[in-house]
């Protein structure tokens, strides 16, 4: 990671703020004066985001010119945390009234520390048609399946309600994955099934009354919803590359053995699935906590559950540092180091 100040002058960052008027809220710039007539309040997220996009695109910087903006700012968008580390993200931010939209080149661990943020793909940057294809010919590995359903983890905790369910959570998970470029997802009713997510319409409607995407039609035996964040539409790799991501996610190793567990619990291990790589980043509890959508107190007792289920062997909290390490029962070649005991 490249800290900011090498390069002052690169800057990437950029702010929009939809103010509310007579007619529907507006959209204001401080960036190019770009200030928009009302817009219909179900469509002001999308295109705050969609503007956000065009100015990531337009300027587009090489990975050693990139920064962390953040740090340049003395790190005052989050609490303290054990410092700048990872590498420069995408991170889109919201605050808590939804109004005003931040998107930022940060790092790893700024992002994970900064409430209400989920990391936007590099690939929002359009990539090269060439680059594309050679991307789509090449072999998706586990770390890559990890990679992708990390960043989607994390848009997700920033994009639905805190209060989203771990089973809608599995679900939108799928979704996003699985989603075309128009921003419809196909889940056969068998998928739904083996998530033991078959006529739920309640998980159903958690999403639909969050704005996050159309209900479907209760009865249709294989339902095809349309999501409604622009967000999820310029998603890359390519669609077969999503969906194998998507079905990794429904068995992760090393966690493959969860089918019968409570979402809580399938949702946890997916969590630690995702960070469980051998040069992979050391989440912390806290960032643990907001991808499963609890508190840190429900994640500390979810893990002992998965230790009571012999998911985990172990798990350990380092509380000077906030990060968690864990070890599976079955333990794959380079997984995260463990504490020889179960403890907080």
């Amino acid at each position: 990671m490249r800290l900011a100040g090498a390069h002052t002058h690169v800057r990437r960052i950029w702010t929009v703020e939809l103010r509310p008027q007579a007619g529907g809220p507006s959209l204001l710039c401080p960036h190019c004066t770009a200030r928009t007539s009302s817009l219909h309040a179900s469509s002001a997220r999308s295109a705050a985001l969609a503007h956000l996009a065009h100015h990531a695109r337009a300027d587009t910087l090489p990975s050693h010119l990139r920064t962390c903006q953040c740090r340049e700012r003395g790190c005052r968008w989050h609490p303290r945390h054990r410092g700048c580390a990872g590498p420069v993200l995408l991170a889109l931010t919201r605050d808590r009234s939804g109004r005003t939209w931040r998107l930022a080149d940060t790092c790893a661990a700024c992002t994970a520390a900064t409430s209400h943020t989920a990391v936007v793909p590099d690939t929002l940057c359009s990539p090269h048609p060439e680059d594309t294809y050679a991307r789509a010919r090449r072999p998706q590995t586990d770390c890559e399946h990890r990679q992708r359903v990390r960043e989607m983890l994390t848009y997700l905790a920033s994009a639905l309600p805190c209060v989203t369910s771990p089973a809608a959570r599995l679900l939108a998970l799928q979704c996003v994955l699985r989603a075309s470029s128009h921003g419809f997802a196909r889940l056969p009713a068998g998928l739904l099934r083996g998530m033991r997510l078959h006529r739920r319409p309640e998980v159903w409607q958690e999403l639909a009354q969050g704005g996050w995407l159309d209900l479907p039609h209760p009865r249709a035996a294989g339902l095809r919803v349309r999501l409604l964040d622009d967000a999820v539409l310029d998603q890359a790799p390519s669609p077969s590359a999503r969906r194998r991501a998507a079905h990794w996610a429904l068995r992760p190793s090393p966690f493959a053995a969860m089918a019968a567990a409570a979402p809580a619990e399938r949702l946890a291990a997916l969590v630690l699935a995702a960070y469980t790589t051998p040069a992979g980043p050391v989440p912390d509890l806290a960032t643990i906590a907001r991808l499963c959508g609890h508190s840190p107190q429900q994640t500390g007792e979810l893990l002992d559950r998965l230790v009571a289920r012999r998911i985990l062997s172990a798990w350990h909290h380092q509380r000077d540092t906030d990060e968690v390490r864990w070890q599976p029962a079955s333990p794959p070649r380079g997984a995260p180091g463990a504490p020889r005991k179960s403890a907080r």
